[in-house]
This record gives C-alpha cells, sequence and structure tokens, in this order.
C-alpha cells in the first residue's frame, strides 16, 4: 500500500484548492457587512445634453484662475463631446463604454478621439493636451465614471485639486485640516491619499461623506490586481476617511482587516480542506471537533482538524478506498502509521515531471497521540450519551508504547540545555552590542539631520555624506557612502537598533513569551503599595496569553529604565500613545485598538510589531554581533531562548523553583524545571560542598592517619601488595583512584629501605615545579604540587616509624690503643 505520486500531487492541489476558497467565502463573510457602491447606468449629470454640459463645465465653479487653462479646458470638452457624440448610446456614460478607450492603458487613450478629429478637421498640435483636460472635466462634473482600474494606470496631478474645487470643497478641506496637523515629513502621505479619495469620488460619484467601506476595499483590492506600487500609501487613505467619521462605527480600524488571510474558519471549513468521501467519518469529525471546541484556542483547534481530518481519515480513505468504519484492519493501520512516519512534498525533477521528496516527521508521535485521543474520547463519552457516539466505539489502534516520549523529553531537555548553556554566557555581549548599535544610530542619524545634502556627515571619517531622500520617502534621512555608493536609510536603521534592543532587554529581564511581549501596553505598566511600609512597587502585568491567567511581575530598576525609554519615544510630542490595532497570529482575530508599547510608524499610521517582525530584528543583531556557536555557524537566538536563560539565572542565583513558576505564568513546575539548564560545574560544586559540611560534623579522629600497629593489624588479614617505594592497602580487584601515582595515595605503606629513592623523588619535584613556574605552566605546578605533599608526608612517615637511635661516634685509632693499654695496665 503506497501512495503515488500522482495521487500525492492530486491530493495536494485539491486541498490548497479548497483552502483557497474556504479563505475568501471566510473574508467574504466581512465583505459582506461593507458593500461596495454599485455602479450606477443613469444619473442626472450624465445624461444632459451637449449644450448643458458644455455650458455647466464653463461656468463655476469650473473655471480656473488662469485664462489659458480655462481656454484649453473649453475646448477639450468640447471636443470630447464632438467625439462622443459620434458613438451609440443615451447617455455619456454609455458613450464612453461603447468607445472601449479603457482598453487603451495610460494616456494612449486620447489616439481615439484624436483620430476622429483629424478625420472631422485640421488637428492643431495641442490638440492631445486638451483631450487629457477636457476628460479632466468631464470626470470631476460627474459626466462619465471611467472604470477604477483603468483609472489608476494614468497619472493624477490635477485630480485631487480639481475635485476639491467643484465637487466637495467642504470634505477636501476637513481633510487638509487633518493633514496639517501631521508632521511636515508626511505631508507628501497626504497628497497621495487625497488622489486615492478622488479617484473614488471619480468612479463611483458623489462626495467624501459618501464613500462606503467597500469603495476603500475594492480600490484596494483593484491596486492589488493591477499591480500599482506604492506600499503604505496604498492603505493611508483608509486611515484618513476612518478619522474623518464618514464610515460606521463598527468599520474595521484597519482595511487590512479585508485581507484573505485574517479571520477564522468554522470547524466545517476546517474539516472540509481535506477530501473525505465518507461523509458519516467527516460529520463525525464535525462533532468531535465541535464538542471540543470550548476547550480549545484556535490554534490548537486547527492542529486537531488538520490531524484527524488531513493526516488520519483522508490518508486512509487513499490506502483503503471505500471505508466507512473506524475500525482499522491491522495491516491498514500499520500502513497508515508508516505512511505519517515520514512527511512528502513534491517538487519538479530535472526531466520537468514531478517528483515526491520524503523526510521524516519529527513529530509524528503528536500525530498519534491526537488520533488515539479522538478513539479514546468517543469511548470515554459513549458512557454519557450512547445514541450519539456508541456506533462509532472500536479499539484504538494505537497502543500506549507508540505514543511514550520520555526518551524524547529527555533527548528534547539536552538539546535545550545545550542551547541555553551556549547562550548564556553570550548575553551579556549581546546586550552590550546591541545597546553600543542603538546609541551609535541615534547619534549618526542626529548628525546626518543637521548635515546639508551633499556634505559630509561629521563623526564618520569621511565614509559617509547626506543624501537626497527619494521622493516616495522624502520623510526620511538617507547617506550614501562615498567609496561604493550604497544609500542607506538612517532612519530605518535608527528604529531597527532601538527596537531591537527594546525587545531584547524587556524579554531577559521578565522571561516573558513573544507573544506577550507584543501585547504589552501602556496600560500594563502599574504600581503596588506595600501595606507594611507604604512603598510603592511598580509592577509589570502580563496580559493571558498561553494559559490563559494573566500575573505581575516586579519591575526592576533596569527594566524601568527601558520601559520609560520606550513611552518617552512613543509619546514624542503628545501627552498618550497611539491607539494600534493588531491583529493576534493564533486566535486569527482583530485586537481592539490598544496603546501597544511595541508600535511603529509606517507611514501615517501606527502598526503593531509582528512575531514575523520580531524574529527579523534578532536575526539582524545577531548578525551585527558575529557571535557563532560550537560548530562555527552564526549563532541564533529565538524569543524563547530568553525565557529559558531567565529561568537557569533565576533559580541559580537562589530565586526558589516555586517563585519562578508563578513569575513564569507555569502550571507545572516540572515546566519551570525544564527550562533550567544543569550545568557540571554547578553540579561539582554542590558535591564537593556537601562533602565538607558531612565531614564537619564527624570526629575528626575519623580522618587521622592509621598508626603502625593499626596498619599491621589490618593487613595481616591480606596478602601485601608490593609497589616500587612501598606496600599498597588496596583492596584486591578494585581500580586505582590515584592511577599508580603513589606518592599521593593515603594507602601506600612506604618502604623504609626506599627512602633514598623517596628523597630522589622529592628532589625531582622540586625541579619541575621550578621548571613549570618558570614557563608560566601554572595547570601542571598545581598538580607537581600535590605530589610533592604527598612525598614529604611519605617521608615524614617513615621518619615517625624509624626506631630512635644515639650518635656515639667513630672512635680513632690512638683512642683504641689508649684503651688496650689501660686496660693491660690495670689486668
Amino acid at each position: 500500500m503506497t501512495i503515488t505520486t500522482k495521487h500525492s500531487t492530486r491530493r495536494q492541489l485539491q486541498t490548497a484548492n479548497a483552502t483557497a476558497e474556504q479563505a475568501r467565502a471566510r473574508n467574504n463573510v466581512l465583505r459582506e457587512r461593507f458593500p461596495p457602491r454599485s455602479a450606477e447606468a443613469r444619473w442626472p449629470a450624465t445624461a444632459q445634453s451637449a449644450d448643458e454640459v458644455l455650458r455647466r463645465l464653463t461656468s463655476p465653479p469650473f473655471l480656473p484662475a488662469a485664462n489659458a487653462t480655462r481656454a484649453g479646458r473649453r475646448r477639450g470638452v468640447a471636443k470630447l463631446l464632438r467625439w462622443l457624440s459620434s458613438l451609440p448610446g443615451e447617455t455619456w456614460q454609455q458613450r464612453w463604454k461603447s468607445s472601449r478607450a479603457e482598453e487603451i492603458p495610460g494616456a494612449d487613450w486620447t489616439d481615439l478621439p484624436l483620430r476622429f478629429l483629424r478625420q472631422s478637421g485640421p488637428s492643431p498640435s495641442y490638440e492631445r493636451v486638451d483631450l487629457t483636460s477636457g476628460l479632466l472635466m468631464l470626470v470631476c462634473g460627474d459626466v462619465i465614471r471611467p472604470d477604477l482600474a483603468w483609472i489608476l494606470t494614468r497619472t493624477h496631478k490635477h485630480l485631487a485639486p480639481v475635485m476639491a474645487e467643484v465637487r466637495d470643497p467642504e470634505g477636501f478641506a476637513r481633510l487638509a485640516q487633518l493633514s496639517e496637523a501631521e508632521p511636515t515629513s508626511v505631508r507628501g502621505e497626504a497628497t497621495i491619499a487625497a488622489t486615492r479619495i478622488a479617484m473614488l469620488l471619480a468612479c463611483k460619484g458623489g462626495s467624501i461623506a459618501d464613500i462606503t467601506v467597500g469603495d476603500c476595499v475594492e480600490l484596494v483590492d483593484t491596486l492589488r490586481r493591477v499591480h500599482v506600487r506604492g506600499g503604505q500609501r496604498k492603505v493611508d487613505f483608509y486611515l484618513r476617511l476612518r478619522a474623518l467619521d464618514v464610515f460606521p462605527e463598527d468599520a474595521p480600524a484597519t482595511i487590512r482587516a479585508f485581507g484573505l488571510a485574517a479571520g477564522r474558519l468554522s470547524i466545517e471549513e476546517l474539516v472540509d480542506r481535506y477530501p473525505i468521501q465518507c461523509r458519516p467519518v467527516r460529520d463525525l469529525i464535525v462533532d468531535y471537533l465541535r464538542e471540543r471546541q470550548p476547550s480549545l484556542d484556535y490554534t490548537s483547534l486547527d492542529a486537531v482538524s488538520r490531524t484527524l481530518a488531513g493526516l488520519f481519515w483522508t490518508r486512509v480513505e487513499v490506502l483503503s478506498p471505500g471505508i466507512d468504519s473506524l475500525r482499522l484492519p491491522p495491516a491498514l493501520a500499520r500502513a497508515w502509521k508508516t505512511d505519517i512516519a515520514t512527511k512528502k512534498r513534491t517538487t519538479i525533477g530535472p526531466d520537468g515531471t514531478a517528483v515526491e521528496v520524503a523526510s521524516p516527521r519529527l513529530n509524528a508521535k503528536d500525530e498519534l497521540i491526537r488520533v488515539r485521543a479522538f478513539y479514546l474520547d468517543i469511548a470515554h463519552w459513549a458512557a454519557e450519551e450512547p445514541a450519539r457516539w456508541a456506533p462509532w466505539v472500536v479499539p484504538c489502534p494505537i497502543g500506549d508504547e507508540e505514543i511514550s516520549k520520555a526518551k524524547d523529553r529527555k533527548h528534547r531537555k539536552a538539546r535545550m540545555d545545550q542551547r541555553t548553556r551556549e547562550r548564556l554566557p553570550l548575553l551579556p555581549m549581546l546586550t552590550e552590542t546591541v545597546d553600543r548599535r542603538r546609541r551609535a544610530a541615534a547619534e549618526l542619524l542626529a548628525a546626518a539631520e543637521h548635515t546639508r545634502p551633499g556634505d559630509l556627515i561629521p563623526d564618520t571619517a569621511g565614509i559617509l555624506r547626506r543624501a537626497v531622500a527619494p521622493k516616495a520617502a522624502g520623510h526620511l534621512t538617507w547617506a550614501e557612502e562615498i567609496s561604493t555608493g550604497r544609500r542607506r536609510n538612517l532612519t530605518y536603521e535608527e528604529t531597527e537598533a532601538f527596537w531591537t534592543f527594546a525587545a531584547i532587554e524587556v524579554l531577559r529581564l521578565t522571561g516573558i513569551r513573544s507573544e506577550e511581549l507584543l501585547e504589552l501596553t501602556h496600560h500594563s505598566i502599574t504600581e503596588y503599595r506595600l501595606p507594611s511600609t507604604g512603598e510603592v512597587v511598580p509592577l509589570l502585568q502580563v496580559a493571558p496569553s498561553k494559559t490563559d491567567s494573566e500575573r505581575l511581575l516586579l519591575v526592576s530598576p533596569e527594566l524601568a529604565d527601558v520601559l520609560s525609554t520606550i513611552i518617552r519615544r512613543l509619546r514624542g510630542g503628545s501627552a498618550a500613545i497611539s491607539l494600534v490595532t493588531s491583529y493576534d497570529v493564533h486566535e486569527r482575530v482583530w485586537n481592539p485598538p490598544m496603546p501597544l508599547l511595541f508600535q511603529r510608524d509606517i507611514g501615517t499610521e501606527h502598526r503593531a510589531f509582528t512575531p514575523t517582525a520580531l524574529r527579523k530584528l534578532l536575526i539582524n543583531a545577531l548578525a551585527a554581533t558575529g557571535l557563532t556557536d560550537a560548530g562555527g555557524e552564526p549563532l541564533v537566538f529565538s524569543p524563547h531562548d530568553f525565557r529559558r536563560i531567565f529561568v537557569t539565572d533565576a533559580i541559580m542565583n537562589g530565586l526558589p523553583p516555586h517563585i519562578a513558576q508563578v513569575i513564569c505564568g507555569h502550571r507545572s513546575l516540572d515546566t519551570t524545571m525544564g527550562y533550567k539548564a544543569i550545568y557540571p560545574a554547578e553540579t561539582i560544586e554542590a558535591h564537593r560542598a556537601f562533602i565538607a559540611r558531612r565531614r564537619a560534623t564527624r570526629p575528626i579522629d575519623e580522618y587521622r592517619t592509621p598508626t603502625e600497629e593499626e596498619w599491621d593489624a589490618f593487613l595481616t588479614h591480606f596478602e601485601k601488595r608490593k609497589v616500587s617505594i612501598g606496600t599498597c592497602a588496596r583492596a584486591f580487584s578494585s581500580p586505582c583512584m590515584h592511577e599508580h601515582a603513589c606518592v599521593r595515595c593515603s594507602l601506600l605503606r612506604p618502604d623504609p629501605a626506599q627512602r633514598s629513592r623517596l628523597e630522589e623523588i622529592l628532589d625531582n619535584l622540586i625541579a619541575r615545579i621550578a621548571e613549570a613556574e618558570r614557563e608560566g605552566w601554572l595547570g601542571e605546578v598545581e598538580g607537581l604540587k600535590v605530589s610533592l605533599a604527598g612525598a614529604e608526608d611519605k617521608l615524614a612517615q617513615l621518619n615517625r616509624r624509624s626506631p630512635h637511635t644515639v650518635d656515639l661516634g667513630m672512635p680513632s685509632a690512638a683512642a683504641s690503643a689508649r684503651t688496650a693499654k689501660a686496660s693491660g695496665e690495670k689486668s
């Protein structure tokens, strides 16, 4: 039983298409609440006669101050009306559509009326310019409403100003007042936003107050479809209209909420992403997920649905077509387990055909656990609701031994501990580097802002000069490297350096999760007054995230300094932090506007940092440090590494583990201890301290050197083991802990006959120590001194064991003669 490449590819395509369709359907729910205005077939201005249109468009407010401009617009309107009158249609809009001018992008549409006019009479050289001016008048006068996609392919330098004069002076005046309150650096965005709004009036009619949320969504969709460049300026107009209270109160805070990736899938949509053939099993999985939904977050629910509907039943049906029962034959169960043990992806081979590449699935046991839980939950629920669940109760094809993760957890623990051990010593270097990088970027930006374009920037050793900012980014400060000509966005560099510093500092000082970091708000900083002393203690409130429980962290002076720096930066010249709407990538929902601490300006919009942006900050920071791991590869820090380092450092410095558990928000103390990396050096020092404490509580006589009589009484029970300088009292069949360095061993009983050898060893050790000290071999000196102390101790033992003798001296020959003579005389 194997899955062929053809079937696998077809299944992947079906799944991808189903996911895209459901994403569009999910997005349509929001779009149906805010539909765009439909195109009208007829309205009063487009049904007027040519004379009425010409009279209205050459009267106030359609009269510019310059006579040449006024004459050119009059000529253009008259020529376009003459051309359109030759086309079929009852209204000017119908005639415009029948001309098919919108099928020609850009300014080339003028070729159609020019051809007609040249056939009708002489053609002045300025006729093309007159036609573009005439079209501007017809559009602003609401005589014709061009297609949105077509109008985006043209330049519109005068569209917004003319619309402000003739269509909605009051609305554009309010829009101008809004832009005047913004910094001068973003005035360019205001101009582009006004042009986008004028386009909506040109294509939809009415005034600014008539624009709907759906109109804006349609414009953004069209911008994306025709690939119009502009980045943030594509959505900036929506924010300005929302600020003018044009939209209803329930309108999304950002137009990005209408993206195809936004929103949640229903349970039915989660399951229907996969082509399940057996309808009863599909309905069973839907009921099962609905039963578990209250206890799961959306991410977990999505993962369970992928496992049950995708990896489990869809693959079972491929292996056994037509199966309609959860009871899997042993052969089928084994084939399915073998199938999901690998991940399969389809690539294009050298010959252009689809090739399936397999790789081990690292989380295969997690998938088995979810399927086993599916079987066991149904069996458990059948006792309470037999009519609903009992028909599906069958033996589970997955045994306990197949999902055992004890060894996996140990391996994972070892990997994470090693990762923490590698990064903890490097954390001070990382923090110092990012702080230095932040200060240097701020100083460089300040110096560049006070330098005229083209001049060298001070304190850069003549390698940087102030560059003229691009037209699309005039509010940013740019520099150019003289040697390479590379342009650098100093404003972006300073912003990135600051938020890298802020993120690393908050992560390492609090140990919070990355999603908790991105959800910190100005309101998260609170205070607590101690009841005993009345002292005010600052606290940081961490919103519920993974465990759905909030917690309070004590703010250290270092953390307080970082938080105050962030708040001062966000406030700028205002008294409050901007409210930002963020998207929860885990729950797939848009959060209400909040004064988030980690937000940045993109154009005129304040956006929350995303997990992807946070990871990018860390990657760039580590690239700047040049740190490498044990294998020489660039070191990588994930946001969760700081959490593990925080726990390890806190417990090693005396914080009780149960307090660390509360600070980290763990449900189990085992989880907290799993984060702590145990160092071998720490274990060794703790063991040595334990031995020292135990020795201090025992009688000192237990550690004295045995007397000669005690050794002799002990050794009479054993055969003596002779060594080079004495007798070894080590038990037979036991290893030598000193590796036969006998002079260090307390079990050596030196032989008095080997005194000269011991003295020779002693002299040699003294000479070697002198040489090691002279050469700087400090490690060798320490070992030699231990051996020297052992040799001196052995000589001292020999001295204590030697019999006490009195030197009587050696008699001379004369003394002997006198002694003999004296003895003879006495006799």
